[in-house]
């Protein structure tokens, strides 16, 4: 929330409101505004400002604050900058993450905003000249980093030059890339992205480019004339002239207190505790090569000008490297790294305020007299349905694997382990999901027979196919659709269930009392699910059957829905379709009912929500001594999957382990268990990852759509040949193998949108890829619907996926096919019902005079475009290719939906 007061700059009015990137430069003791197109240009004798607003599906945005200070900036902008930040921080509502950047040292998060890099300009900014071009000169760049590339001006001077790293330089015609001998393959690729930055911004795309190999030099044009610029070619020394060397993770950390005066008092203790921390005060912690300060909710914000001042003292004193990270946090938003050095941190439970701000506007509109359907969760629909002909379950049996036949293939039990493989089609090719299903009965020889024999699988398919080690509880939702119904019993058939637990025949649950929790989303994924007999199995939120020898019982919950009891039916028909059952609700239950549960007891009664999922987050990953070693990479996009690496998605339910082709990793296998790994050390802290949730293995080149939505995925990019080097170098030299680009994802926030210079990791779900052989579908976002109707029909069901039809053939489209692409490259949007344009005042839910025989879904397509415009603050085209999460907020702020 916004909030501002005299204390705080005028020049912060109504910031943070959309999402992305606002930058301002200190210049004249005042905030300067920099314009978009100036973003990423840094004077050094300034000082900057930054804030980034991410736009999140549940609750307030998210804020990161960074102020830049250039080497020749002024202490007095240098002062006045933090001071503006924690002024920004306090106009937010104190909600955000601050970071102070010191030129040349930027940390990778400030410098993933700017794709592919930041070169800092010499000088002083000027609004009159800050966009004026400068004579050229010939710079010579020092480039280092495999995913965040730091560019850094040196002399220039054959001196300068070294075997580590990688050089840029840049002349009136030609851009010179030299490769010293021991860089990485990463780094001269994301070298390559610098030059062709050059190129574009610099040189307007009229230059030539050229790649100089440390240490060759013979026959080759372009190195002769690089040299001439040295004044002819001397060898390079061989001592190493990187002055950045990693630092060692700190393990000791010192809590500091600060009183009001900037006086710093540390805390007698060797142990570390959030008891510690007061709220009415500030702390520093002091990790020697990082530093936070830690600000308490009920600090004003003179204390926290006066925290920051002395902690930035400190480091002068104590000549600590600039090198050195300085944090600003406030009371809650602690990050996982300031959570790490402390013995114990609870954890917060989840704001539930997404689900019962849902649950408030349903009500709102049944008692409109609206039929109110549940908002649909877009990000989990299914993507594939049932196709037996295309799936194979295999049930491990110690060392034997036994295929199930089809009639089998839909009872697993809950002591053994399967292997289940589906084949589809994508991209006009068969591609293969190989899931590990652990029951959480199984044995743990069994589970370790299982991923053998799925790797030895996975390897007859040439190690293409997608694997996947699910354990039973916590399959994802397209585990579910590939059988459309499933049972899963309790007991098991291998004969080390049988022999650990004596037990003869597992199928004795089917004769004896038994009772199964019956869940699902339609009749094309439903389940029963066997749970132990007794009252305190049941939940209100679910239904569930109940069976013995001699009758059936199903057992509805108050807090079902209809569809929930379409589902019961049909799985009661599945499951034993001979007998009638005796149907009763939560509290009319007979006295029989409890008997068969061996009587009545308490069981929770109240809604059960499901967490909301924010965006993603990508590692890179290596496994060192069995030691993981895991760093995130920032704002990523397609290009920071580099084929040499291993990197690993959290999607907080699930995670996606990448394989690049020319990684060091080369089985299934050994990626599962990097992913298993990072299950156990759970990086972020924040306890959405268990040691059970899904763990998927995708080689590079064979990335299944349920991966490719979290990135602007160009399919061309995964399919070239040679390093990430020799590609970029392909693609910069006029070999550019991009034809194609998906459209935005859900996932990412408006922050990566407009942040970079680059695209970002955007796409939606018109990949979603469901095989050819199947014979009943769902309906992608870019596939249509038919419909037998003659006319238009009056659509009253809400939060259910409306339709526009075409009243010349009668057929129905899907509201999302406005969001397909035409070659013009913006959005093909449905228009038509502009022609019945209304009033934003008649159109609002809360209208005094509301307009009838409408779309209640789409209020906003009955705007003229003008008064679109106005209200959205964007076109309409914009707008259909938001996320439709994104699509239903701006409705609602608006009072539409």
């Amino acid at each position: 929330m916004f909030r501002l007061s005299k204390d705080i700059d005028s020049a912060f009015q109504g910031v943070g409101t959309k999402g992305g990137l606002e930058v301002w430069c200190i210049h004249n003791n005042q905030l300067i505004s920099i314009p978009k197109s100036s973003f990423g240009r840094f004077h050094s004798g300034n000082a900057y400002l930054l804030l980034s607003t991410a736009l999140r599906k549940i609750g307030s945005p998210q804020y990161d604050i960074h102020y830049w200070l250039g080497h020749d900036a002024t202490e007095v902008d240098s002062v006045l900058a933090s001071d503006k930040a924690l002024e920004l921080d306090a106009a937010l509502g104190c909600c955000t993450v601050q970071y102070r950047e010191v030129q040349g040292q930027e940390t990778e998060k400030f410098l993933s905003y700017f794709k592919p890099c930041i070169i800092p300009v010499e000088g002083k900014y000027s609004p009159q000249n800050g966009l004026a071009e400068e004579t050229y000169p010939v710079t010579l760049l020092m480039c280092k980093g495999d995913h965040a590339v730091r560019v850094k001006e040196v002399p220039f001077l054959r001196s300068s030059l070294n075997h580590d790293d990688v050089f840029v330089l840049d002349t009136a015609s030609k851009v010179f890339l030299f490769a010293g001998c021991n860089s990485s393959t990463q780094e001269k690729a994301k070298a390559l992205e610098v030059v062709e930055y050059i190129k574009d911004n610099k040189h307007a795309g009229r230059c030539q480019v050229a790649t100089i190999e440390d240490g060759k030099f013979l026959g080759d044009a372009d190195a002769g004339e690089f040299w001439t610029f040295f004044g002819g070619y001397a060898p390079i020394p061989k001592c190493s002239s990187s002055t950045n060397q990693e630092q060692t993770p700190t393990t000791c950390a010192k809590l500091l207190w600060i009183d009001t005066r900037g006086n710093l008092h540390p805390t007698e203790t060797s142990s570390l505790n959030k008891d510690m921390l007061e709220k009415d005060k500030c702390y520093m912690l002091d990790c020697d090569s990082e530093v936070f300060v830690w600000m308490g909710r009920n600090t004003s914000l003179t204390e926290r000008k006066t925290s920051i001042s002395s902690s930035e003292e400190f480091l002068r004193k104590e000549g600590r490297s600039t090198s050195t990270s300085l944090v600003l946090l406030t009371e809650g938003l602690e990050n996982a790294r300031f959570r790490s050095f402390f013995d114990e941190w609870p954890q917060t439970a989840e704001s539930s305020l997404y689900n019962e701000g849902r649950e408030k506007v349903a009500a709102m509109f049944k008692r409109k007299g609206y039929d109110v359907e549940e908002f649909s969760d877009e990000e989990d629909e299914p993507l594939y349905t049932n196709c037996r002909d295309a799936v194979k379950v295999w049930r491990v049996d110690g060392g034997d694997v036994s295929l199930l036949s089809i009639h089998d293939q839909a009872k697993l039990f809950s002591g053994d382990c399967y292997i289940v493989q589906y084949k589809y089609t994508y991209n006009e090719r068969n591609e293969y999901l190989l899931y590990v299903w652990i029951g959480c009965e199984s044995m743990e020889e069994d589970r370790a027979d299982a991923i053998s024999n799925a790797s030895a699988i996975v390897s007859s398919t040439k190690g293409e196919s997608v694997m996947c080690h699910i354990h039973q509880g916590n399959e994802p939702a397209r585990f579910y659709s590939m059988f459309q119904s499933l049972v899963v019993f309790k007991g098991g058939l291998s004969k080390r269930y049988k022999t650990t637990f004596l037990v003869e025949n597992a199928n004795e649950c089917e004769s004896k009392a038994s009772l199964f929790r019956v869940q699902g989303t339609s009749s094309r994924s439903m389940q029963a699910i066997q749970v132990d007999l007794a009252a305190t199995s049941l939940n209100s939120s679910y239904c569930y059957i109940l069976k013995n020898e001699a009758s059936v019982f199903t057992w509805i919950g108050k807090l079902t829905s209809e569809s929930d009891h379409d589902v019961l039916d049909r799985m009661l028909y599945f499951l034993d379709p001979s007998r009638q059952p005796m149907t009763t609700r939560e509290g009319s239950e007979p006295d029989t009912f409890w008997d068969l549960l061996g009587g009545k007891t308490e069981y929770p009664k109240e809604k059960e929500t499901r967490k909301q999922v924010e965006e993603p987050r990508l590692f890179t990953c290596s496994c060192i001594s069995d030691v993981l070693k895991a760093k995130e990479v920032y704002n990523f996009v397609q290009d920071d999957l580099t084929t040499e690496d291993v990197l690993l998605l959290d999607c907080q339910t699930e995670v996606y382990v990448w394989i690049g082709l020319n990684s060091n990793i080369k089985s299934k296998q050994q990626a599962l268990t990097l992913g298993l790994k990072f299950l156990e050390l759970d990086i972020l802290e924040e306890g959405l990852l268990t040691v059970r949730s899904p763990v998927y293995v995708v080689t590079e080149g064979h990335e299944p759509p349920f991966f490719t939505r979290f990135f602007d995925w160009v399919p061309e990019k995964a399919n070239m040949h040679g390093n990430s080097f020799e590609r970029k170098l392909a693609s910069l030299k006029g070999k550019d193998p991009v034809t194609k680009r998906s459209s935005g994802s859900p996932w990412r926030s408006d922050s990566k949108e407009n942040a970079s210079r680059g695209s970002r990791s955007r796409s939606n779900g018109s990949e979603r890829g469901v095989s050819s052989c199947s014979s009943e579908k769902f309906p992608s976002y870019s596939q249509g619907r038919e419909s037998n109707s003659d006319s238009t029909p009056l659509v009253k069901k809400l939060f259910s996926e409306s339709l526009s039809v075409d009243t010349n053939n009668g057929s129905t489209s899907s509201n999302s096919d406005i969001s397909k692409e035409n070659p013009l490259g913006g959005i093909k949007v449905d228009l038509s019902l502009e022609s019945l344009a209304y009033s934003y005042e008649q159109l609002r839910v809360d209208s005094p005079e509301p307009v009838t025989d409408i779309d209640a879904t789409r209020r906003e397509a009955y705007l003229t475009e003008k008064e679109f415009e106005e209200r959205f603050e964007m076109t309409k085209p914009k707008f259909y290719a938001l996320p439709k999460w994104k699509q239903n907020n701006l409705k609602m702020s608006l009072r539409l939906f």
